[in-house]
């Protein structure tokens, strides 16, 4: 069975209405202030920040802009870390651990304004993220960890037990779970389209499908090599994420590219929606490999994503788990058919923490590990004023040493589907357990 016999189309569900195509041709300018590398949220993110502040600015990207997971994830504005606060605190100590909690609120609410104050027309809604517990047992620390963000960050999260779980979710598949009101949804291809004609105007030269091919100390400054031909530079940003190739090797032996697929079922019947999202929020699940998902922004559609480790073997098999979970948590879809099933790569780390680091000169912002609709734009933002000098707008708590290198790794994640395997083992105990 083939792909497109499950789904009607393979391309995006968000490039309907926002098409990702190349920038006509611009010239290349020989000498810059900085020159970027990628020209997804976190590089145009910068690349605005830092041609607002009177910076020569050059942008490549070596695909169309904004056609790597800047277009292609789910939408949901959740800012999320994946190690939780108890990890943190033992790996960093409390003081950093409450730091790098915060900055997601910071994070968060810098996305939320540039939306509003630039104007920007991507469908944001703030409509809160339900996430839901596999168990009571998991629900109980579910419901500790909403009351203590409350108390640690004030962040509106309130515990939502099973009896209350059809108020926000139209399944008995979980056992309860809780709430954040600070959590909204968008269309991500539309937010990309925005921000590139904003930082366009701002005089930013973006150059699409021109990859970097090597970069070199130059004295003060750099000396870059493009497919359009060389450029000299005074610094250099590299805003690459789960598409970091061999132009930066240093970064590619740190990032591990993940497949993210996404589904979206055709346009369900009104009463259908209302019953399985009575109140339109972002949804996500407590395990390894757990679904996150979606109404579209009109409302009439579901997309269910999660990670695919395929690399050889039946295209189709992707798409067909991701389906049989959604029928599983939404029994009644039985029979749904699906408009769209698509991938992209994010971007892994050991710590699976967004990062901005310097190595031999260069600076980098990347690494947001599922998780880049807040983190590229306020990381990318943060990397530009720390190249712009010191001031309280370029720290982070991200701005520490480059994650740890992966042994025997250079760019070909061969050990990912072993990796996901083992994930998929423990969801299912998790399940089991559960169930009993």
């Amino acid at each position: 069975m083939h792909e497109r016999s499950i789904a009607e189309q393979s391309s995006p569900f968000w490039w309907q209405a926002a098409p990702v195509k190349p920038l006509p041709q611009q010239p290349l300018a020989r000498k810059l202030d900085v020159l970027i590398v990628g020209a997804g949220y976190a590089g145009l993110a910068a690349g605005l920040a830092l041609a607002r502040a009177g910076r020569s600015v050059g942008a490549f990207d070596a695909m169309s802009p904004g056609e790597g997971a800047s277009s292609r994830n789910g939408g949901i504005a959740s800012g999320s870390i994946h190690p939780d606060y108890a990890t943190l605190s033992r790996r960093f100590g409390k003081e950093k651990a409450l730091t790098i909690e915060a900055e997601g609120k910071l994070a968060r609410d810098f996305l939320y304004d540039f939306i509003e104050t630039e104007g920007v027309d991507c469908d944001f809604q703030l409509t809160g993220l339900f996430r839901s517990a596999i168990g009571y047992e998991q629900y109980e620390g579910m419901a500790r960890g909403a009351e203590a963000l409350a108390k640690r960050l004030g962040i509106e999260s309130d515990a939502v037990p099973h009896a209350e779980q059809r108020h926000y979710i139209g399944t008995d598949f979980y056992r309860g779970g809780t709430v954040r009101r600070d959590i909204g949804g968008l269309d991500p291809a539309k937010l990309h389209a925005e921000l590139l004609r904003v930082a366009l105007a701002a005089g930013v030269t973006v150059h699409s499908n021109t990859p970097v091919t090597s970069i070199e100390r130059d004295g003060p400054g750099f000396h870059v090599v493009t497919s359009a031909g060389t450029v000299q530079a005074r610094q250099v940003l590299v805003c690459t994420n789960g598409y970091t190739d061999g132009a930066v090797p240093f970064l590619r032996r740190r990032l591990v590219p993940v497949h993210s697929r996404i589904i979206a079922t055709k346009a369900l019947a009104p009463e259908v929606m209302a019953r399985l999202m009575p109140k339109r929020m972002m949804m996500g699940e407590g395990l390894q490999l757990g679904f996150y998902y979606r109404p579209s922004p009109d409302g009439r559609r579901i997309l269910l994503g999660g990670r695919d480790s395929s690399r050889v073997g039946d295209p189709a098999a992707p798409t067909l788990r991701l389906r049989k979970g959604l029928v599983k948590r939404f029994p009644e879809l039985g029979d749904v058919r699906l408009s769209h099933s698509w991938f992209g790569n994010v971007a892994m780390n050991r710590d699976m923490l967004p990062r901005i680091f310097e190595k031999d000169g260069v600076l980098y912002a990347t690494g947001f590990c599922g998780s880049g609709v807040v983190w590229a734009p306020w990381v990318g933002t943060r990397a530009a004023h720390k190249l712009m000098g010191p001031s309280k707008h370029a720290y982070s708590a991200f701005g520490f040493r480059p994650p740890a290198c992966i042994p025997f790794y250079r760019g070909n994640p061969w050990f990912m589907p072993a990796v996901i395997q083992g994930y998929g083992i423990q969801d299912r105990i998790a399940i089991w357990r559960a169930s009993r």
